[in-house]
């Protein structure tokens, strides 16, 4: 299945289109649906930080779904994730991914063919695994 393309305002206040990503960067693309509220996104996202730090071959990127932009904002002042975070504001990222639930996670590989679709909390031994098996 392929990617569906977005464009959402990070946290770091630009823009982060994932088309123009795949395009210009050519790392694959590990896509974690969160929010504020979810207590499993809390859970999973200091894991999710230690894996982007331990594969700068993949680019991370979070965006919170479902959620209000300032809780959104609150929580990434509490918990402090390096990697790259953005805002569904319009709620089009979450109707084009379609989560069950969430956290839901996406590896996109540099293609722009989604390998995986993960539902679920992850570790950072499951992503260690999971990108040996798809990116080797």
């Amino acid at each position: 299945m392929l990617f569906r393309s977005f464009t959402v305002p990070t946290a770091a206040g630009d823009e982060f289109s994932l088309s123009e990503h795949l395009a210009s960067d050519g790392r694959p693309v590990f896509l974690n649906l969160w929010a504020s509220w979810c207590f499993p996104c809390r859970e999973e996202m200091p894991a999710l930080d230690a894996a982007s730090k331990a594969n700068p071959n993949v680019a991370f990127i979070g965006i919170s779904v479902q959620d209000s932009r300032s809780d959104a904002e609150a929580f990434l002042e509490e918990i402090g994730v390096t990697y790259t975070i953005g805002f569904d504001d319009d709620g089009t990222v979450n109707a084009d991914y379609n989560p069950i639930g969430i956290p839901a996670s996406y590896i996109i590989s540099s293609e722009g063919v989604i390998l995986e679709r993960i539902l679920g909390k992850v570790t950072e031994d499951d992503l260690a695994e999971k990108f040996a098996r798809y990116f080797g």
